[in-house]
């Protein structure tokens, strides 16, 4: 297997930087604005994106930040190893507020069908919108974007890694081109 580097970790903060502008922009402020980050990675871009909105709000205004796990939702758990879930955190009612779900890599769109099921379970919001670092097309679904980071077209043949400090103890993200016998992933 063979892996190229497509984001440094500089490229990694630029584009949750402008990620944060654009929802602040969508939203016109972070009035009734939730960020809820699907584990385990999309936790931390959520956390790191609160962070920023919070150094671009002139007052530093608090923006309600969360996790929310999809694993019971997912409709592909019988074909896949076994998952365990990890703690769903939704700070307060998300009822008439704006959510932004936030993701490391968009691919089939499945896990974010399996994210709008599991918010359903939490409230009514008035909109969700979908934050993704990565979105490397190949849509099973019919679910896009509204912030990306990065848009790398791949094969299906070829894997997106994406790296965090907090979790992974380095920070870039990576096209790996998998053998033919081996399976595909993110």
């Amino acid at each position: 297997m063979m892996a190229r580097t497509v984001l440094a970790q500089a490229d990694i903060d630029r584009a949750l930087t402008r990620i944060s502008h654009e929802i602040l922009e969508s939203n016109r402020g972070p009035d009734d604005l939730v960020i809820l980050g699907i584990p385990t990675r999309g936790v931390v871009l959520a956390q790191r994106i609160a962070a920023s909105i919070r150094r671009i709000e002139p007052n530093g205004a608090a923006v309600a930040v969360g996790s929310l796990d999809v694993t019971m939702y997912r409709d592909d758990l019988s074909r896949t190893t076994t998952r365990t879930p990890s703690p769903t955190h939704v700070p307060g009612s998300i009822d008439g507020r704006t959510v932004v779900l936030v993701d490391d890599v968009l691919y089939s769109g499945r896990t974010i069908r399996a994210a709008l099921d599991a918010l359903g379970d939490h409230g009514r919001p008035k909109i969700v919108r979908l934050a993704v670092l990565v979105d490397r097309g190949h849509r099973e679904l019919p679910i896009r974007a509204d912030f990306v980071g990065k848009n790398l077209p791949s094969a299906a043949t070829e894997r997106i890694n994406v790296h965090l400090a907090e979790t992974d103890g380095d920070e870039f993200v990576s096209i790996e081109t998998m053998s033919t016998d081996g399976g595909v992933g993110a």
